[in-house]
C-alpha cells in the first residue's frame, strides 16, 4: 500500500512535534499518510528503542497514519551516506508518496539536519531509472520543510486548530520522554509546560494567518496562483 504524504525524521517523536497536527489534518481529509523514523533512539536520554518503538506505534494510532517504519540508522549518527540515501530511497520506491516532509535543514541537533539533507537526495535516487535498486522509480512531487525545529519565517502554515488536542495527545503519547523524571531534567520541559509551550508555538504561527493554530513549514520553490482573487490570508 503507498500513501499520498510522508514525513521523514531521524527520532520517533520529532513528527509529532513539528508535523503531527498536519498529518492528522491530512487525513482527515482522505489522505493517506506515512511516517518514516530514521533511527530507533537508541541513545535517547530517556527510556529506550523498545519504548520508542511502542509509543510511536500509540501515536500513529492517534495521528491516523496508514503506515510507520524505523530503519536502523545508528541514533545520533545520521550521516549522508550511499547506504542510508539508499534505505531511504527504498522506502520512496514502496511508499510512492506525492509529497515528502523533512525537517529543515539548520538546526542544533546534526540528526535533524542531516535528516533533510540525506533524505532529500534519496528522493532524487529514488527516480533515477537505472539505480540498481527494487521497486519502479519515483520521486515525489513536492518536498516541504516543517521548520518548527529552527526560528525561521515560514512559506506557508497549516491550519491545525481542529486537530490540536489530538496533536498534543500524540506527544503525551511517548511517556517514556515527557514525564517528570531525574534523566534529562535540566533539557526537557517539566510535564504540566508541555501543553503550555506546545500552544504557545503553535498559536504563534496561527496568529500570523489568523488561526488559533497552525503548523509552519517552508518549500524551495516558487509559488504559483491562478486566481488573484484566491489567494487566502488578508494583508492590512
Amino acid at each position: 500500500m503507498s500513501v499520498d504524504i510522508l514525513a521523514i525524521a531521524a527520532h520517533r517523536d520529532d513528527v509529532e512535534q513539528t508535523c503531527g497536527g498536519t498529518l492528522l489534518k491530512m487525513a482527515s481529509l482522505g489522505h493517506s499518510t506515512g511516517i518514516l523514523d530514521l533511527t530507533q533512539g537508541e541513545l535517547g536520554t530517556r527510556g529506550t528503542a523498545e519504548d520508542r518503538a511502542r509509543e510511536a506505534e500509540a501515536a500513529a494510532k492517534i495521528l491516523k497514519v496508514s503506515w510507520r517504519q524505523a530503519l536502523d540508522i545508528p541514533d545520533g549518527r545520521v550521516e549522508n551516506t550511499w547506504e542510508n540515501r539508499l534505505k531511504i530511497a527504498r522506502v520512496i520506491r514502496e511508499q510512492r508518496p506525492r509529497i515528502v516532509i523533512l525537517p529543515y535543514w539548520k538546526g542544533r541537533h546534526p540528526d535533524h539536519y542531516t535528516c533533510s539533507t540525506v533524505g532529500y537526495e534519496a528522493c532524487f535516487l529514488a527516480g533515477l531509472a537505472k539505480l540498481d535498486l527494487a521497486g519502479k522509480p519515483h520521486r515525489p512531487f513536492k518536498i516541504v520543510y516543517a521548520t518548527l525545529y529552527y526560528d525561521i519565517r515560514p512559506t506557508f502554515v497549516v491550519d491545525i486548530t481542529e486537530h490540536f488536542e489530538a496533536r498534543l495527545e500524540s506527544i503525551y503519547a511517548y511517556k517514556s520522554q515527557f514525564t517528570d523524571q531525574e534523566a534529562g531534567r535540566s533539557d526537557f520541559p517539566p510535564q504540566a509546560e508541555i501543553r503550555e509551550r506546545v500552544g504557545a508555538m503553535a498559536s504563534y504561527y496561527g496568529m500570523l494567518v489568523g488561526v488559533r493554530y497552525a503548523e509552519p513549514f517552508l518549500q524551495k520553490e516558487v509559488g504559483l496562483v491562478e486566481d488573484l482573487m484566491s489567494i487566502p490570508v488578508k494583508s492590512i
